[in-house]
């Protein structure tokens, strides 16, 4: 979902200094300048007759002329309103200035930000990747500037921590950022006078350079840490250097780092922000949460620790079921629900994640509309190809699935090393079965779904949550 029916929260480590982008003066008809951000501190400076009333498309067709962008990439990027607290993907027909004049309206709906907040806070406008573009098609584009502008914001994601990404993906990446920005001559001397003037920061993630900044983190010195990373990255710089000579093409370069991205499951999501609760580890500990990032993309949506950086759940489609919740009262929270397989004691149940935002109507409807197009794409390729296989078999459905749709066993999820793999031992779960009459908790009898909304079933209906499930 993009625009008036969706929304995205940023990266507040984001650089939002270009605030005042969009004008603030009544409806306008004459001819005004107008900046288009794009990351990489750069913008493209436009002059536009009518700004009250300009839409997303017309905007689209005078910024990509402006950068050169081919015909043949006309999605792979968007138009977006974003500021420090809210970021919004606009739709063509939308019209940014009547949005940017409607922001505090949108903040005070979507967001939990204080009166002073909002009322400061100002979007710029934004030309950036396209939440709903498939990774497939990206791996086809050859042209350098199109490659660029993925690159730019693909880095930023991983330097700012929204792309959580184990060492051997931050060395590797930072090597080819290294290797793009500085070439593939550099000698120990040199590369050593590089990373020192530009800063460790403008290569690897910034949480990664600063460390925990613990006792002992302390007590054994920021200089050696800072070694042991500069040895790190130029080993992996070598590594480039010797793969890809002294002269590469910088589009292979370029391919070879959006390509280290895709292995990343969240590469390319929507983000919204959120709150789950924190495992009970006494009465004094009861009612506290945790800071999350939901990325949902067309893949998947995965949940992740804002302080942390890395993964607490991790999700395909065809493994969870959903919904939200609107407050009862006054000050109770918007819920979006999570559904998956999980085992308690070696009984398979049912887990509930309760994730608390005012955008959960927001990330359920989103979650909805990458399904459809998924679906859709994947009956459109197994048209072409002659197929007979279901969607949902594609999507790795067993056959002789129950009545909703959520057949045999799928693969457990595990803790693992890795940043990428989902943490379910560490969430506050609800646990239960349901034996077709009442939700009970712990019953040894695999059911359906407590939701009839679900990734595989062809139309959705929304759910009251209307059973009283307690956190345990």
């Amino acid at each position: 979902m993009e625009g008036d029916d969706c929304s995205f929260p940023p990266d507040l480590s984001d650089d939002h200094s270009q605030r005042g982008s969009v004008a603030s003066s009544a409806t306008l008809t004459r001819a005004q300048d107008v900046l288009v951000y794009l990351f990489g501190d750069s913008a493209v400076h436009l002059s536009v007759e009518g700004l009250g009333s300009v839409t997303v498309q017309e905007l689209g067709r005078s910024v990509r002329e402006a950068l050169n962008i081919p015909d043949s990439v006309p999605d792979a990027f968007a138009f977006w309103l974003c500021s420090p607290l809210l970021e919004l993907q606009l739709k063509l027909r939308h019209q940014p200035y009547k949005l940017s004049r409607q922001w505090q309206d949108l903040l005070y709906r979507f967001t939990d930000a204080s009166e002073d907040d909002i009322s400061q806070d100002e979007p710029c406008l934004q030309y950036r990747r396209n939440v709903f573009y498939p990774k497939s098609k990206e791996l086809q584009i050859e042209d350098e500037g199109v490659l660029r502008l993925l690159y730019e914001e693909a880095k930023s994601n991983i330097l700012t921590g929204r792309y959580p990404c184990d060492p051997e993906h931050w060395t590797g990446l930072g090597a080819l950022c290294l290797a793009l920005e500085e070439g593939t001559v550099l000698d120990s001397q040199q590369f050593t006078t590089v990373v020192r003037e530009k800063k460790l920061s403008a290569f690897l993630p910034a949480h990664v350079v600063m460390g925990s900044k613990g006792f002992f983190s302390t007590l054994r010195g920021t200089s050696s840490r800072q070694s042991g990373l500069e040895h790190k990255l130029f080993e992996e710089y070598m590594k480039v250097q010797t793969s890809v000579g002294n002269s590469p093409e910088p589009t292979q370069l370029l391919q070879q780092y959006l390509s280290m991205c895709h292995t990343l499951p969240y590469y390319g999501c929507g983000f919204f922000f959120g709150e789950i609760d924190k495992p009970a580890q006494g009465i004094l500990q009861r009612g506290k949460r945790k800071a999350v990032n939901v990325g949902i993309c067309l893949d998947g949506v995965y949940v992740m620790d804002v302080k942390e950086k890395h993964v607490l759940l991790g999700l395909r489609f065809s493994e969870l079921s959903w919904d939200h919740s609107y407050p009862e009262e006054e000050g109770d929270s918007h819920i979006l629900w999570l559904e998956f397989d999980g085992e308690e004691d070696g009984v398979p149940v049912n887990k509930l994640l309760k994730i608390y935002s005012k955008q959960a109507e927001l990330m359920s409807g989103f979650i909805e509309f990458c399904v459809e197009l998924k679906s859709a794409s994947e009956a459109g390729a197994a048209a072409q190809e002659g197929s007979e296989v279901s969607v949902s078999q594609q999507a790795g459905k067993p056959e002789g699935s129950t009545r909703n749709g959520r057949g045999g066993r799928r693969g457990m999820l595990h803790r693992q090393g890795s940043v990428v793999c989902s943490r379910v031992h560490s969430l506050n779960t609800i646990s239960y079965v349901d034996d077709g009459k009442e939700i009970k908790r712990l019953k040894p009898k695999r059911a359906a779904s407590f939701f009839t909304r679900q990734a595989s079933a062809p139309t959705y209906s929304a759910v009251q949550v209307t059973e009283n499930l307690e956190q345990g």
